[in-house]
């Protein structure tokens, strides 16, 4: 992973690793980097979520792009994956979303999708991270009419809602839900998305005011939600992360649906219909075995990636899968979309379950999920480095895999987001796990915490 860029663009504590300085030299790189051979002047969009430093940031990153030359359409708050889709809509050369997705508000980041709606392959940003990090080459700046303009996309949000009302072939007039918007991006488009589709919605946590993104809600906090549909009796609940590109599920009983049980159910159905390419799934070595096991029993292929959605792309991609997606709810339905995104995603469920006139606590009984547990340690900077060559965490990991054998499996890895080693144990004896997640992480912390 390089130096700036970790699994999912640029992140930071806003400010104080991400600054504005960082951000309009990033600015500055990315446009000299993807305006080397451009014809014309080039053209970039970006979007943010509902962060207090977001506009901040995009503040500084238009100004960079607009010294070296480019115009920037400003589109104001919007999701992920809606930045992903406008960059192609509105024909620009590539798109900035400021984000963190689902950290909490003092920290933001910057993520780059090409012209194609696609995230940056690594080698583009090793070219940025050179001129950022070494200055090499010397960039040269625009002066007079030659440098870029900045100007806003007020249909933005419009545009993006269309796209995804595109995706379904019907109403989802009759259905009753709720819906947590992580006082996040989901909170300018989720509630006219569901209720223009004829949805009865009753709408959560959607009044950011700039440091409450997904603090108690959301796709990483659910018990608000899971709470609230037991309450009120309603058949299910969707929840968004802050720049919502992940979705996950709560049934009529007040029970979490992760993204492995969202991914069987689209699964079968895409199956069932002809629409699964190759009949494939592509998930995570973090993908339950319940789903590998569910695949398996109804002639699906499944194939596992490391973690991050942009790994789970580039296999499809590689191989013209269609479909796949990770636990956390990430989840890729390429033939509408080039990156995950949780209201396309809740879109498609909804509309299944609409279409074959079922609930989501039936639909997802076709998998039996695997007791899992996952500890995450808080570590260094050089405890991430260190993790690699620490013969005692070693150690206990293969003793503990050991102990599992053909039962379960353990998963020890860096997270690319945050400081954190993840530490996921799986299997069938549920006592066993946790005592082997627990026993790892203690070696963990105690070799490597701060």
């Amino acid at each position: 992973m390089g130096r700036l860029f970790g699994t999912d663009g640029v992140r930071g504590i806003a400010n104080e690793k991400l600054t504005c300085e960082l951000a309009l030299q990033i600015g500055r790189a990315t446009a000299a980097v993807l305006s080397r051979h451009a014809r014309r002047r080039p053209v970039f969009v970006i979007g943010m979520d509902t962060r207090v430093s977001c506009d901040m940031l995009a503040g500084a990153m238009c100004a960079g792009l607009c010294s070296m030359g480019a115009d920037v359409y400003q589109l104001g708050v919007v999701p992920t994956p809606a930045v992903a889709y406008l960059v192609g809509k509105y024909k620009a050369d590539a798109g900035v979303m400021i984000s963190a997705s689902h950290n909490s508000a003092e920290y933001n980041g910057i993520k780059i999708f090409s012209g194609d709606g696609f995230k940056l392959p690594d080698v583009i940003e090793d070219q940025i991270e050179s001129i950022v990090l070494e200055g090499a080459p010397e960039l040269e700046m625009k002066t007079g009419g030659d440098i870029g303009r900045a100007s806003t996309k007020p249909n933005a949000v419009k545009d993006y809602i269309d796209h995804l009302k595109s995706t379904i072939p019907v109403s989802l007039e009759g259905m009753r839900f709720a819906v947590d918007c992580a006082n996040g991006a989901a909170s300018y488009t989720a509630k006219r998305l569901f209720t223009e589709l004829g949805a009865d919605v009753h709408v959560l946590f959607d009044e950011p005011d700039g440091v409450n993104i997904n603090a108690g809600c959301g796709s990483t906090h659910m018990q608000a939600l899971c709470d609230y549909v037991r309450e009120n009796h309603l058949p299910l609940g969707i929840a968004f992360d802050g720049d919502a590109d992940r979705c996950l599920c709560v049934n009529g009983a007040g029970e979490m649906v992760d993204g492995d049980f969202i991914m069987a159910v689209c699964a079968l159905d895409m199956l069932r219909r002809g629409k699964l390419a190759r009949k494939t799934v592509v998930g995570t070595i973090m993908t339950n075995m319940g789903f590998a096991k569910f695949c398996e029993e109804n002639g699906i292929d499944f194939i596992p990636t490391k973690v991050g959605d942009r790994y789970v792309l580039e296999e499809m991609e590689m191989e013209g899968y269609c479909f796949g997606g990770e636990q956390s709810g990430h989840i890729i339905f390429r033939d509408f979309a080039t990156t995950g995104d949780g209201q396309l995603t809740a879109l498609q469920l909804l509309s299944l379950l609409k279409r074959e006139n079922e609930t989501l606590d039936s639909a997802a009984s076709v998998m039996r999920r695997y007791p899992q547990t996952m500890i995450n340690v808080r570590v260094s900077h050089d405890g991430k480095l260190a993790f690699y060559m620490d013969a005692d965490i070693k150690q206990a990991i293969e003793e503990s895999k050991a102990r599992l054998a053909e039962n379960g499996r353990v998963v020890v890895r860096v997270s690319g987001t945050e400081p954190l080693i993840r530490v996921m144990v799986e299997g069938i004896d549920e006592a066993l796990i946790k005592e082997l997640a627990q026993h790892i992480a203690g070696i963990v912390e105690k070799k490597l915490a701060k």
